[in-house]
């Protein structure tokens, strides 16, 4: 009954440390400031605009409406934009916890993986940062949860308003969508095949695309916004903007002091730095204040051993022509939200877009604790190696709270806590 009630308690216990302190830093937080003044386009003009004139926005509406919905809720300040972002970071690991227990059936893994996806330094900072990763994240997670019990309505609709928050859902779209119509072909033959097939395609083809449309309601209905009177056909002025929205996407190579190469981004060697300040007037002479976008090191290091571990396993079973349900899943999430940004060497990318893939991550440290539990070891040696991992992800999270939150602390303490240069 305890283990089974954890994840409840972890996710209340999680959303307190979102929320308390919710509005510190003061001021936006790196690119809030984009994301902000968008959701409040959207709550007075229902697009956005720059002054009265429209404005070129790169992604899609619906991160910034639920951004608008918290800043409707507790106003334009700095908790109001954070809000959103505070309950779906909490949201995330209750649905995470439930993928675990679907997939594993049991309570002592699936109180591990709440754990572990709450213990977590990047879910926490975007937890508390008013950005879209988090919403995409939740929206893919939703959707390959859905996939995986065959609710593919849900699914699609879940897919759709990911894509509707960020274009990189779209990896996840087809990948879903490529196995769902491979599974309905091999599944069925003759005429047999039409139907199911049909109804496939119109799940992951156009359901999403229509989820997709509806999300620009606000920009069909309003004459305001970028590009709008490009055409006299509003469809032919909206692909126009998409088209220039595409261009911005991979034109995007302008240098940046926090960029990271995705091959560094497991093993955290380039955080990104959301905010740093030297305050005056703290209690020690040299203070510092920084919300440093990096997960849990020691998480994320043993999630990369985890990682390789669980690839071999699949490569296993693909020799053997075996299904193995949890390997398949965690390659899947790896190669659709991880694998694609390879192909941007020359784009502008950073670190903290490793959350979209970071539930994946932890679901193959749970596959490879489920392995151990079950191996042939002494139950209490694999319980105290198991258990004193966590204990150490533990320790370790609470050593970087400070960054995480953004508290103000002495510069030593700070400077004690850059493990690596090319973390400052």
């Amino acid at each position: 009954m305890v283990t089974a009630l954890a994840p409840i308690v972890i996710a209340l216990m999680s959303l307190a440390l979102r929320l308390i302190n919710l509005s510190r830093p003061k001021g936006y937080v790196f690119d809030e400031v984009y994301y902000v003044d968008g959701a409040r386009d959207f709550l007075k003009f229902g697009v956005e605009v720059s002054a009265d004139q429209p404005e070129f926005i790169v992604h899609p509406p619906v991160g910034k409406w639920l951004i608008a919905l918290g800043m409707q809720i507790f106003g334009d300040n700095e908790f109001g934009w954070r809000f959103a972002t505070a309950i779906v970071g909490t949201l995330t690991i209750l649905l995470f916890a439930r993928f675990v227990h679907v997939l594993f059936f049991s309570p002592v893994l699936t109180a591990m993986g709440a754990a572990l996806m709450a213990m977590d330094g990047m879910m926490l900072v975007h937890s508390r940062t008013a950005l879209l990763d988090l919403f995409l994240t939740f929206f893919v997670l939703l959707a390959v949860y859905f996939w995986h019990q065959e609710h593919h309505w849900y699914a699609a609709i879940a897919i759709g308003l990911a894509m509707g928050t960020k274009w990189s859902a779209l990896y996840f779209l087809f990948a879903i969508g490529t196995i769902s119509l491979y599974r309905s072909f091999t599944s069925h033959s003759g005429k047999q095949i039409i139907r199911p097939s049909l109804i496939r395609f119109t799940q992951y083809g156009l359901l999403p695309v229509a989820i997709y449309i509806s999300t620009w309601s606000g920009w069909f209905a309003s004459a305001r916004g970028w590009d709008r009177q490009w055409s006299s056909n509003p469809f032919a002025s909206w692909w126009h903007y998409h088209a220039e929205m595409l261009g911005f996407h991979t034109g995007l190579t302008e240098q940046h002091s926090y960029q990271a190469n995705p091959w560094s981004w497991l093993i955290m060697a380039r955080p990104t730095s959301f905010f740093y300040e030297s305050p005056q007037g703290c209690e020690s002479k040299n203070c510092a204040q920084e919300v440093l976008a990096i997960g849990t090191p020691i998480l994320w290091w043993i999630g990369t051993i985890a990682i390789v571990i669980v690839l071999g396993f699949w490569l296993r079973s693909v020799a053997l022509k075996r299904f193995e349900c949890v390997p398949s899943i965690v390659i899947l999430g790896m190669s659709t939200g991880y694998l694609p940004w390879f192909f941007f060497q020359e784009r502008t990318v950073f670190t903290f877009y490793a959350v979209i893939f970071e539930p994946f991550v932890i679901l193959a440290i749970i596959y490879c604790a489920k392995l151990l539990l079950n191996s042939s070891l002494a139950p209490g040696t694999s319980i105290s190696i198991v258990g004193g991992l966590i204990v150490l992800v533990f320790l370790n999270f609470i050593y970087f709270l400070p960054l995480f939150t953004g508290e103000v602390i002495d510069y030593s303490e700070w400077l004690k806590r850059m493990w690596f240069s090319s973390w400052i």
